[in-house]
């Protein structure tokens, strides 16, 4: 396949997450951090920057969910994933990264550099956490 097939079939395997789970966990995450910093009485205009940047992990449990459910999806798109769990983890990275710095510039009161350093961080541990659990996968369905 060329690489704009990977990149195509990488985007369509991610979508094979429990993403309304995903997108629950990730509300219940970003309203409790809320919740918390409200009652820590740190009051500031860029208070909400934090709290969607970790209701954004939601990446996190999409793709890992996605890695291990077995049932219902698109075979070849599942068999693809287990063969390559490292590009199928790179467009939720992508994804977490692009909004994490959107959620940083919009919402809080970094620069755009700064708003990249802080999703840089978080993108990539979704995608280191999203390949290892890819790649244990594949390593026991062939042992």
């Amino acid at each position: 396949m060329s690489r704009r097939e990977n990149r195509q079939v990488a985007v369509a395997a991610a979508t094979l997450g429990p993403w309304r789970t995903a997108a629950g966990v990730g509300a219940v995450v970003g309203v409790t951090d809320l919740v918390v910093d409200l009652v820590d009485g740190d009051w500031s205009p860029s208070m909400l920057a934090g709290p969607a940047g970790v209701a954004l992990f939601f990446f996190l449990v999409g793709t890992v969910g996605g890695r291990l459910r077995r049932d219902g999806a698109d075979r070849r798109l599942q068999k693809w994933a287990n063969e390559h769990p490292w590009q199928a983890a790179a467009p939720a990275g992508g994804g977490l990264l692009v909004l994490n710095m959107l959620a940083q510039l919009v919402l809080g009161d970094a620069g755009l550099f700064e708003a990249f350093f802080l999703s840089l961080f978080p993108a990539a541990l979704v995608v280191t956490v999203a390949g290892v659990v890819g790649s244990v996968k594949r390593a026991r369905e062939k042992g």
